[in-house]
């Protein structure tokens, strides 16, 4: 059945295209919250802007939804916890609006430093008062930026154009990053002090909300002049206003507001010394052609089977890492595999050792990968790279992780111990190979129908466990007996051509010298 794809909100015809060259295409704009949730449960993903609310409650509805993309940066419409929970990947295109924003900014500054819409409404309306309009000019102004991502990075490169000071506050930023664009880093208490202007470029969050608020406001160098093109509430409408209205803030230019469309009855359209536009920051022909075609190249990858480029709550491989990394999530996926098939007991401590190179990457998706495998032979829901942590944490599994040095056979190597049993895996030969049980040296592929028996190492031990598949009618297409470990236990792994039945399982566990006889299935 062809993937069905709903276009909830307007974008770029280009995206819509993309889209329709693979999977069904519905755009319909304008619908309700109760709309949507009658209709969701029919679409394999979902593509919004910021006027579509994607709740918990839509997403539980779309049984079938893999993936809702936001064609912007922010994804504050979207509930992403639920969505992670429920296994669907969040994308957006945090790059497509870049330079748009960066320009909206520079715009809005240049307005405000000149009071352009002030003056432009007075010259309409018949007056002619220039010295009512005073400016102040951009050259060897200090510009503090808070947040110096993408955006706030554009910013910093178009205000030293201007001959601009810029400097600025953002607590992931290296030193090295802050030398290569030439911004000063301070704290953000040293930029409310010293800027001249103050731009705000971060993601509205728990932790930014109310960024900029009465307390901060009282720091500011006085006649400073804010400007908010990020997200509404990051800046304290009520406190700006105050501060406007004391003389200590000369002016504002807002894009994005707290509640949005602003309401007509608004203070801030009432005071002449504030500069708005209606969330105009990503509003280009090009950003808006740029967001629409990342987001619909990114459905048609996650409905392939493909990794996102900008997953918002999956994890991602970095592209210098995909080549070394990619084999060790099979690697780790079938670990988990055969540690939940043949072993009993609860889960409460997972430790996975990486050892070589790639103890040295990011090896968030590999722990994903692990997970996924322990749980989804148990789980009575979807498991995938997306939830597998959140449903670990639920069950009260705690995952510690370890880096070693390069393994002295097997270079990189996957390690998993939980209680008194390990396992680990390398990738040899172009496929995952199980390398060790439980101490044990092995070397098994873990594919197919596979029997493992733990027991003593018996002569004909292999024999009787195989004349009881004989009897049953189930061929054996290959064998594994482990030479002894430590405790003198040894680990048989038969390769069957189809599963024995329970009743079969039985007896071969009541052959003398089986401990423990169980089947895996890959």
């Amino acid at each position: 059945m062809q993937a069905k794809v709903l276009v909830a909100d307007p974008i770029s015809q280009e995206g819509v295209q993309i889209l329709q060259t693979q999977v069904e295409v519905d755009v319909r704009h304008g619908l309700s919250a109760e709309q949507l949730l009658a209709c969701i449960a029919e679409y394999d993903a979902l593509v919004v802007r910021s006027e579509t609310r994607v709740s918990a409650r839509v997403l539980a509805a779309g049984k079938r939804l893999k993936v809702v993309a936001r064609a912007g940066v922010g994804v504050d419409n979207i509930d992403v916890e639920a969505a992670t929970r429920l296994g669907i990947v969040v994308v957006n295109a945090p790059t497509g609006n870049t330079v748009a924003a960066a320009e909206h900014t520079i715009a809005l500054m240049m307005a405000l430093a000149r009071n352009v819409p002030q003056a432009h409404a007075s010259l309409r309306s018949g007056e002619w008062q220039r010295s009512r309009f005073m400016g102040v000019e951009l050259k060897g102004k200090v510009l503090g930026i808070i947040g110096l991502g993408k955006v706030g990075a554009e910013v910093a490169k178009r205000a030293q154009g201007l001959e601009m000071e810029t400097i600025a506050m953002d607590p992931y930023l290296s030193p090295e990053r802050a030398a290569a664009l030439r911004v000063k880093s301070v704290d953000l208490e040293t930029l409310l002090k010293t800027a001249d202007f103050i731009t705000v470029h971060v993601p509205l969050t728990k932790a930014t909300g109310g960024l900029i608020g009465a307390r901060e406001l009282a720091m500011v160098k006085a006649g400073v002049r804010i400007l908010n093109v990020a997200r509404g509430g990051v800046v304290d409408e009520a406190a700006l206003l105050a501060a406007l209205e004391a003389g200590r803030v000369a002016g504002a230019a807002v894009d994005v507001f707290a509640a949005e469309p602003l309401a007509p009855d608004s203070p801030l359209l009432r005071n002449e010394r504030v500069v708005v536009t209606p969330h105009l920051g990503a509003s280009t022909v090009e950003a808006q052609r740029r967001v629409a075609m990342d987001v619909a190249e990114q459905v048609l990858d996650v409905l392939h089977g493909r990794p996102a480029k900008y997953a918002v709550n999956a994890p991602v491989l970095p592209l210098e890492q995909q080549e070394a990394l990619a084999p060790y999530l099979v690697v780790a996926d079938r670990l988990g595999r055969f540690y939940t098939q043949v072993t009993d007991g609860a889960i409460d401590v997972v430790e996975i050792t990486y050892a070589g190179a790639i103890a040295e990457m990011d090896t968030t998706a590999v722990r994903a990968a692990l997970l996924r495998g322990l749980l989804e032979p148990i789980c009575d829901q979807a498991v995938n790279l997306i939830n597998a942590g959140v449903i670990a944490a639920s069950r009260g599994i705690r995952v510690v992780e370890h880096r070693e040095l390069p393994d002295e056979t097997y270079g990189n190597l996957v390690t998993v111990r939980i209680g008194e049993s390990s396992l680990a895996g390398a990738f040899m030969h172009g496929q995952p190979h199980i390398v060790s049980l439980d101490g044990v040296p092995v070397d098994l592929e873990p594919r197919g129908h596979l029997l493992v028996a733990r027991c003593l190492d018996r002569p004909g031990l292999l024999g009787r466990i195989g004349a009881v598949l004989g009897e049953a009618g189930v061929n054996i297409s290959s064998a594994l007996f482990s030479r002894p470990g430590a405790d003198g236990r040894s680990v048989a792994v038969l390769s069957l051509d189809e599963p024995p039945a329970g009743a079969v399982m039985e007896r071969i566990g009541r052959v003398d010298g089986v401990d423990r006889a169980r089947l895996a299935h890959f």
